[in-house]
């Protein structure tokens, strides 16, 4: 017996977007500089996984805060854009916190949408290591630009991930 979706059922519009953000976040240029998987599970939430090495450590042997920033603002926003269809969202503000040293292996970064769905969007993010420790977490406001999501050639189908 089959429950929920059957697998060959078209996507419906709402994963089309999820699909096509994901599409956005591999298409971005800074992205080729981390090895980085995002992956949206449903509205409002996000997880992108990725490796810390040795390269990304500061002078004190962990991984330096543009780390934890990049990746907890990324799954932050991006949970927020499941929300916005139409738009492209910008940070316009980021809080974050530090609770532990990041040191090499495998993180993932969970977002999730607080609050907003007009103009300005709220959402927050945590860092987990690969033992399930929390190591920071952040706090982003996002709002709406004037960019169209559509004019953005990582989010077509068929963009630059081939996904």
């Amino acid at each position: 017996m089959m429950t929920g979706r059957e697998e060959n059922s078209p996507a419906t519009g709402a994963e089309q977007h999820h699909r096509a953000l994901e599409r956005l976040y591999v298409s971005a240029p800074i992205n080729r500089k981390f090895t980085s998987k995002l992956h949206i599970p449903g509205e409002g939430l996000s997880r992108i996984t990725f490796t810390v090495t040795p390269e990304d450590y500061h002078a004190a042997g962990a991984a330096h805060g543009t780390i934890y920033f990049k990746m907890l603002d990324d799954a932050a926003f991006y949970a927020a854009n499941t929300l916005a269809t139409d738009r492209f969202l910008l940070t316009t503000s980021f809080n974050l916190h530090f609770s532990r040293p990041l040191r090499a292996g495998s993180v993932t970064a969970e977002g999730r949408w607080v609050s907003g769905r007009r103009r300005v969007f709220v959402a927050e993010a945590r860092l987990v290591d690969a033992e399930g420790e929390e190591i920071g977490r952040g706090t982003g406001t996002f709002m709406r630009s004037r960019m169209a999501l559509s004019s953005l050639p990582g989010y077509a189908a068929g963009g630059l991930s081939g996904l």
